[in-house]
């Protein structure tokens, strides 16, 4: 399931470009920095950073190892990308523009479903409440098996009897 995108006030851009100018040594936002926000937010998905550096490659777009890595560093901190650890794998997930969600990660096909369910809100509020605690976000990553891979591994243990 894909979630929908969720009115924003301004571009990915313009959000970025904002955040470059408001550092305490503002930044100039750069040509590959505006070709990189716009081949991300281009689409929805999840990627790391080789995918991403492929997937530019094959866009033909021309956009240094060095300046993706600073960037996507950049970009978290705007508060446009969220961070997703996967053991040795990073991922990086849309934030600015779509709805807070969890994500559903399968361990043998690598799968990403991302779900919503106002039970998890309530309860990162009411524990956040508890402690006194001001939450201004979460991340919960549910790992496991999906339905597909799940099936697959039915099959081939009744092939085996």
């Amino acid at each position: 399931m894909s979630l929908p995108a969720v009115s924003v006030s301004q571009t990915p851009e313009e959000r970025f470009r904002e955040f470059l100018l408001s550092r305490p040594r503002p930044q100039r936002f750069t040509d590959q920095q505006r070709e990189l926000v716009a081949h991300i937010f281009a689409k929805h998905k999840h990627f790391d950073t080789d995918e991403l550096l492929e997937d530019l490659k094959q866009a033909g777009r021309q956009v240094s190892r060095a300046t993706v890595y600073r960037t996507l560093g950049k970009l978290v901190e705007a508060g446009l990308l969220r961070k997703i650890e996967l053991g040795p794998r990073t991922v990086y997930d849309h934030d600015y523009g779509y709805p807070e969600h969890e994500h559903l990660i399968c361990r043998e096909c690598g799968t990403m479903i991302e779900f919503q369910h106002p039970a998890i809100d309530a309860a990162v509020r009411e524990v956040a409440a508890t402690h006194g605690f001001r939450a201004d976000g979460h991340n919960l990553v549910v790992r496991g098996t999906c339905a597909a891979c799940n099936a697959a591994r039915a099959a081939r243990r009744r092939l085996v009897m």
